[in-house]
């Protein structure tokens, strides 16, 4: 209403949640184009804008143009037409009168259906923490909320490379009209990418899938260590559990301190995982050997889940090796692709074991088609990428050092050693790792992952290395919210 401008139409940058009619403007804010949503050109998206649907008219405007123009046009075609056809007509005439205010960040939402309701919810809420509340329990999805800037979640942010983004745009049609094949073609690919046996090695729908159906088979006392990602003991029944907590304020442990505590326990089964999720704590190869050398001598079935060991400074830190799992029927290693080579949206994972048994069961617990045609692609394709892979690796782990110098900056945090792609770290204040996370993404449009449920009396966050960019952003954002 303060813009001197008499006719006005609100407008947003166009995003890849929003559809209706969308604009393209000159420099000066003139309308060049209404375009209707169902003639959008996708390639030429990042020249569009979108009609909010908020108008200002002028007495002028409204008598001389609309109305006349809105008159001729609903007697010729009738009432069952968009509007922004009439403006769109009136655009075309040689000084039309009508321009556009873009908006600069204010936050808005249309709502036409009940997941349209539910996002604007999120956006509107009845207060801060009826907000960050309702976007925690969406668990993902973030592309609708293209403002957000998502710590919460981990994936390698150096990885895919442009080149190979561009192959799979290439064979788009192809993936998204053909079937995928079944459970054996794909379990030759990933075994090709993992140099392991197709019968030691079983593909899910994301790493998520195969934890269900492998915890779904366990029996008897299983030993986890505590915190720790929460998939493995939710899957798994209390009474039955037998958790290790660390003594001690950086939640460390290493190979010999589980074997201490669990030896004599009577535990069936240990589920391990290493990087641990969220301490970030690491136990070096040849000292997890010792933890699988231990467990086949005390028939223990060992669950070790390395979707964060690329991230390690540590060379050559994986388990998943012929031999190695051929040597140790009871081990079994799980690893989350979306994570470590940053393709959450495909949702790939593996599990790999010498127990041929078991690997066949999980094959014909999942659905023979649990990998869509993208997901089958990628693994056709991934090889050729191993370079890009390995340099993307180098890029987190120097820019996580970079990161985490910067964290240890800031005076009321404590930053807890970390070898994943996250860390986390302490507030020192009387400031709630809670209130700080609600002020984050109220104020700065940043999500973290606040561990207050899943460590109690602890003021703790979470928080992904993402690249340098977006990391200099939160450490700003803490900086102005603990200063």
């Amino acid at each position: 209403m303060n813009d001197p401008r008499e006719t006005l139409a609100l407008v947003d940058r166009y995003e890849s949640w929003m559809d209706g009619t969308c604009l393209t403007l000159s420099e000066n804010d003139e309308i060049l184009r209404f375009i209707p949503g169902k003639h959008l050109n996708y390639t030429e998206k990042h020249t569009y804008y979108k009609t909010v649907n908020i108008y200002k008219f002028s007495r002028h405007f409204s008598s001389t143009f609309y109305v006349p123009f809105l008159e001729a046009y609903s007697k010729a075609l009738g009432n069952n037409e968009y509007y922004e056809q009439v403006l769109r007509t009136i655009t075309m005439l040689e000084h039309p009168h009508i321009k556009a205010k873009r908006l600069t960040g204010e936050t808005w939402y249309e709502i036409d259906d009940i997941q349209d309701l539910d996002i604007a919810e999120s956006l509107f809420g009845e207060n801060d923490e009826t907000s960050l509340e309702k976007l925690q329990e969406r668990y993902g999805g973030y592309w609708r909320y293209p403002k957000l800037l998502d710590f919460c979640y981990l994936v390698n942010p150096y990885f895919p490379p442009q080149q190979l983004i561009e192959e799979m745009k290439a064979n788009f049609t192809t993936l998204l009209t053909q079937y995928p094949s079944g459970m054996k073609v794909n379990s030759l690919l990933a075994a090709k990418n993992f140099n392991v046996s197709p019968d030691q090695i079983v593909i899910g729908n994301g790493a998520a899938e195969l934890i269900k159906s492998l915890m779904s088979i366990l029996r008897g006392k299983t030993g986890f260590i505590r915190p720790t990602f929460e998939e493995y003991p939710n899957r798994y029944g209390s009474e039955e559990s037998i958790d290790f907590i660390p003594d001690n304020e950086d939640f460390s442990y290493s190979a010999q301190n589980l074997i201490d505590y669990f030896t004599g326990k009577g535990i069936a089964h240990l589920v391990v995982v290493n990087p641990d999720n969220p301490s970030g704590n690491y136990i070096g190869k040849q000292d997890l050997l010792r933890l699988v050398e231990w467990a086949g001598t005390e028939h223990i079935q060992l669950v070790i889940d390395e979707s964060f060991v690329d991230f390690a400074d540590e060379a050559d830190s994986t388990l998943i090796q012929k031999d190695l799992l051929s040597d140790n029927p009871h081990l079994f290693v799980m690893k989350s692709i979306s994570k470590s080579y940053g393709i959450p949206g495909i949702r790939l994972g593996i599990l790999t074991s010498g127990n041929q048994e078991v690997i066949s069961h999980l094959k014909k617990d999942v659905s023979i088609w649990n990998i869509n045609s993208f997901g089958e692609f990628y693994m056709q394709i991934a090889e050729r990428y191993t370079g890009d892979y390995q340099e993307s690796l180098i890029h987190i782990r120097a820019e996580r050092t970079r990161f985490l110098k910067e964290l240890q900056g800031i005076q009321d945090i404590r930053v807890i050693p970390s070898q994943a792609n996250y860390v986390m770290v302490e507030i020192l204040t009387d400031r709630s790792a809670r209130a700080l996370t609600r002020s984050l993404l109220i104020r700065h449009n940043i999500f973290v992952k606040d561990l207050s449920g899943k460590i109690p009396g602890r003021q703790l966050l979470r928080l992904a290395v993402r690249n340098t960019e977006d990391n200099n952003r939160l450490i700003e954002g803490l900086r102005k919210e603990l200063r």
